[in-house]
């Protein structure tokens, strides 16, 4: 099935078993599950010939207990053409009804972070990802929803009453991302066009706890459902990612609410038409933020004169230049443009931001980064003007005859990275460029004394490596400067565990992941905001990435078992059926005996480093003894074995020999008195049986070893747990990425003395005298050939 057909299938049964979990464990559930209208009821209905028909007629009964037709009965469970006929059918759908009978939603709705909404925003980036440009356009990158949630206004001190609306909702994570934003929540509502679509954003807002959330179906333009009578209802906040550039817009369009009296959008381009419906549904104070092609920044004619009109009267607050490719269903750039009515008056600048170089790669989109959105929410929420990034432009340069309200953003930020350029004196001359070093200030400015150990005058304007090529990254290494700044990274971290550590300790069931990483991850940014050349923000994104690939788990798994019990070993997951298969930690045994243990909050590596490190050393010191002996053997396989008349025969086909043919070999040299084949075959054998024993040495010391570990857990105490974990794990993590983090920024350094080095080594007049050299040799190898030069 294509997922834009699957992902009915696989939502209606999340979104079954997850009302009918919750019904189960909290009687003021606003969601009824009516007798026969359960997930209970489909997985009694396994293995049943009318499984398919029977899940319908389920469905429906939940669907018409809670007015919620046409929105959990998307899919048809009967369909033989996708499910398959009789037989397959029913085993199709029994498997299907298994597999999430395995899920319980009962406690995982922690407060605001639950694991059924990050399981439902996988599956609807999965699902834009695989239904190709012409499905994708119902999801909003999580990463990008983040953005514009923040930079709209809405914070913690919002109110539950205060409104937040969406006019092109999609499947609803834009307005769920918005009102995360504030702690207790908002009044949402929204509209969608696309009844599929609709229905998706309906089943969303329920899964994430929003059942009264106010969404409407229908052509937002056209037909606006949020009335009141030829006005629109006006809302505190809208958020909006509406399809990019309708030609069709106004299809149909009768009224228009007082949506254009700025100006009337182009006929064959509705990007204007939906930012006026934005600006129109705000209150008097109100404020908005839209994501739009950059066109509506420069595009002429009618759109001008609407961006002209809006500039004029101050409601355009910030433009935000997203990187390309983040969206699916387009790959052009887009910006968000923050509406802002309060204060419009008053207006004299718009504040720009040029993010479009801030991302990474994932897949075939880009996708932004934490540390990304940290930076493009702190810069514009604090208005901070950064080089060739953000700044305030005054609306007397933006109304200039040059510009003439043109906000196209390489207009007034130059992102650009200044050009490398060649010196032609240097070349010649030879020496360093003082330019090219001056631009590498920031390193001089942190490190004072660096610059004068690398480098020594040339001439004015020019100087020369004081050390060789070879030796500079040692010599930045050694210096003061960066010593200290490893140090000082290391106390931060450090100091940060330990602050944090009590808080560490207490996780429990009643802790919210969220606020837990929210508080830890903002602390750690504002320590290193002050670290010379290390941005915070760099330093920032090292701890988001091991939350989001480590840390984040463990919690989880701490707050559903406890400390002691998440630290226990389990047997891992072998199921042949539905073909999964964990690689395990650890193996103990071997053939049928053998057990397959996976230990997911301590590994084992964590148990021998902290308890057995003398046995560990001892194994890594057999292991490179069989080393050597395979090393050994191999050389003289490689050496002997071949060529080696008999012993070829012995030589297997990885280089090394075996013991029989060996044998074999010694035997037939004895009875042929051949003396050198049988030293050779001697030697191999002896070798091979050095091997053997290291080989046995190693083993036996290793399954010692894994038996220790496995016994160990067995006597770990709670305090044991979080030593090893809080301490060993998350802290010698950590402290290890922010390490590196700084050995790349020696790196680049480095790299670029080098380049710089290497690009000014050969002045003119050594090339030439080289060329000399090479010229004369030529015309002696001539002259010795008879030939004359």
């Amino acid at each position: 099935m294509d997922a834009s057909q699957y992902k009915d299938y696989v939502l209606t049964l999340l979104f079954m078993k997850y009302v009918t979990d919750k019904a189960k464990s909290d009687p003021d559930s606003l969601i009824e599950v009516p007798e026969g209208g359960s997930f209970d009821d489909m997985l009694a209905a396994k293995g049943d010939k009318e499984i398919g028909d029977r899940f319908n007629k389920i469905i429906g009964k939940l669907a018409e207990a809670n007015d919620l037709r046409n929105v959990i009965d998307q899919a048809d469970f009967n369909d033989a053409e996708k499910l398959g006929n009789g037989k397959e059918m029913q085993d199709r759908l029994s498997k299907l009804v298994t597999i999430f009978n395995e899920l319980d939603f009962r406690g995982s709705r922690a407060e605001g972070d639950d694991l059924l909404g990050d399981a439902y925003e996988y599956l609807m980036r999965h699902f834009a990802t695989e239904s190709g440009k012409s499905k994708g356009q119902f999801y909003t990158p999580a990463e990008v929803s983040r953005v514009v949630a923040q930079v709209v206004g809405i914070n913690s001190q919002t109110r539950q009453d205060e409104t937040v609306y969406d006019a092109a909702c999609g499947s609803g994570s834009l307005l769920l991302k918005a009102a995360a934003q504030a702690p207790r929540g908002m009044t949402i509502y929204g509209q969608e066009k696309d009844n599929a679509t609709w229905a998706l954003s309906r089943m969303n807002m329920i899964l994430h706890g929003n059942e009264t959330a106010e969404i409407h179906k229908g052509d937002t333009i056209t037909s606006p459902k949020l009335t009141d009578g030829t006005r629109l209802k006006t809302f505190d906040y809208v958020v909006m990612n509406p399809p990019f550039s309708v030609k069709s817009w106004s299809n149909g369009l009768e009224n228009d609410f007082g949506r254009f009296e700025y100006g009337m959008p182009p006929e064959k381009n509705g990007d204007y038409a939906f930012l006026l419906h934005a600006l129109t549904s705000l209150k008097s104070e109100g404020k908005a933020a839209v994501i739009l092609p950059h066109g509506v920044l420069f595009r002429g004619n009618a759109e001008a004169n609407i961006r002209k009109e809006l500039l004029k009267r101050g409601f355009i607050k910030g433009i935000i230049g997203l990187p390309a490719n983040l969206f699916y269903g387009t790959g052009i750039p887009a910006c968000i443009v923050i509406l802002d009515k309060e204060n419009a008056v008053a207006r004299s600048g718009v504040f720009m931001i040029d993010a479009s170089r801030g991302f990474v790669k994932d897949g075939n989109k880009n996708r932004l980064r934490h540390q990304d959105i940290h930076k493009i929410v702190d810069t514009f929420n604090k208005q901070i003007e950064t080089e060739r990034y953000s700044r305030m432009v005054p609306l007397s340069e933006i109304a200039d005859a040059k510009n003439d309200y043109n906000l196209n953003i390489p207009r007034y930020i130059d992102s650009t990275e200044p050009e490398d350029l060649q010196d032609l004196h240097a070349h010649i001359h030879g020496g360093i460029p003082n330019r090219d070093l001056d631009a590498l200030a920031e390193y001089w400015e942190s490190f004072p004394e660096l610059r004068g150990q690398l480098f020594r005058p040339n001439r004015p304007g020019y100087s020369d490596l004081a050390v060789d090529v070879s030796e500079v990254q040692q010599a930045i290494l050694d210096a003061p400067g960066f010593v200290e700044l490893q140090g000082q990274v290391r106390e931060i971290v450090r100091e940060w565990f330990t602050d944090h550590r009590d808080k560490l300790v207490g996780i429990n069931s009643s802790t919210n992941p969220s606020e837990l990483i929210t508080e830890l991850s903002e602390d750690f940014l504002a320590r290193f905001k002050d670290v010379p050349l290390l941005s915070e923000y760099d330093a920032y994104q090292q701890l988001m990435t091991y939350w989001n690939d480590v840390m984040n788990d463990d919690v989880f798994l701490v707050m559903n078992d406890g400390w002691l019990e998440a630290s226990k070993p389990r047997a891992t997951i072998e199921d042949k059926e539905r073909k999964l298969s964990e690689e395990p930690d650890l193996v103990i045994g071997a053939g049928r005996k053998k057990a397959k243990y996976k230990m997911d909050l301590v590994p084992p590596a964590l148990i021998v480093a902290h308890y057995f490190s003398e046995e560990q050393a001892h194994l890594d010191e057999l292991n490179s003894n069989l080393e050597s002996a395979t090393g050994a053997l191999t050389e003289h396989s490689e050496e002997h074995g071949v060529d080696g008349g008999l012993l070829a025969d012995a030589s297997n086909d990885k280089g090394a020999y075996t013991k029989q043919l060996l044998t074999a070999a010694i035997r037939e040299a004895k009875a042929t008195q051949d003396n050198e084949t049988l030293e050779r075959a001697a030697d191999a054998l002896r070798l091979f049986d050095s091997e053997t024993a290291a080989k046995k040495a190693a083993k036996d010391a290793q399954l010692a070893l894994d038996e220790h570990t496995l016994r160990k857990y067995g006597s770990l105490t709670e305090s044991d747990v979080q030593t090893l974990v809080i301490d060993d794990k998350w802290h010698g993590i950590i402290a290890r990425n922010l390490n590196d983090e700084v050995a790349e920024l020696t790196l680049r350094l480095v790299a670029r003395i080098n380049e710089l080095g290497e690009r000014y080594a050969d002045t003119v007049s050594n090339l030439e005298q080289i060329c000399a050299s090479l010229q004369s040799t030529v015309s002696r190898n001539l002259v010795d050939m008879g030939i004359e030069s």
